[in-house]
């Protein structure tokens, strides 16, 4: 794929990430389960796409602009904190374990721990921001959430990858 084309795609990404970023703020899903702040994930989707189709700089790229222009335009600082924490590790984890998928992890337990990890990032934002320990009580009950929540971006990601395949494109990992 020539640069501009590397580049268009992670402008476009970018914006669907942050699409979907917007979009999830107005799904009220603690209506269905009652954990305040909880989230489906769907940007992280699009991170694990870039992941597997572009290099693992390209989707850092695309975290930190879907995590600044989200800010932006209908967050705060603190919500740039909180989401840059929990992005970072859930892609450092979602990158790490992309190199074991195919002997240990689905995509759907790449998800659920990269669900996990964007939580844990989110409660150390939250232990800075208040400046105690406290809120670590909260985390199990996000944990627990991490499962369901991994399982739908995993199961998106899944029906990705295999129409990807339909199309012909392959996995970075794969055109190697």
């Amino acid at each position: 794929m020539s640069r501009t084309k590397r580049i268009a795609l992670c402008g476009m990404l970018s914006a669907l990430a942050l699409a979907l970023s917007l979009m999830e703020r107005m799904i009220p899903l603690e209506l269905l389960i009652p954990i305040p702040g909880i989230k489906l994930g769907l940007a992280n989707v699009v991170t694990m796409f870039a992941l597997l189709f572009l290099s693992p700089k390209e989707a850092y790229s695309i975290l930190l602009c879907r995590v600044v222009l989200a800010s932006l335009f209908a967050g705060s600082v603190t919500q740039f904190l909180f989401s840059l924490m929990g992005g970072l590790l859930a892609l450092t984890t979602t990158w790490l374990l992309l190199h074991w998928h195919d002997r240990w992890f689905s995509f759907y337990g790449i998800s659920a721990a990269s669900a996990a990890m964007h939580n844990f990032g989110q409660i150390l934002a939250a232990m800075l921001v208040m400046q105690t320990v406290d809120v670590i009580a909260y985390l199990p009950l996000l944990l627990v959430s991490s499962i369901p929540m991994g399982f739908v971006t995993g199961t998106i990601l899944e029906v990705l990858q295999k129409h990807m395949r339909h199309l012909r494109l392959t996995s970075r990992d794969n055109a190697m």
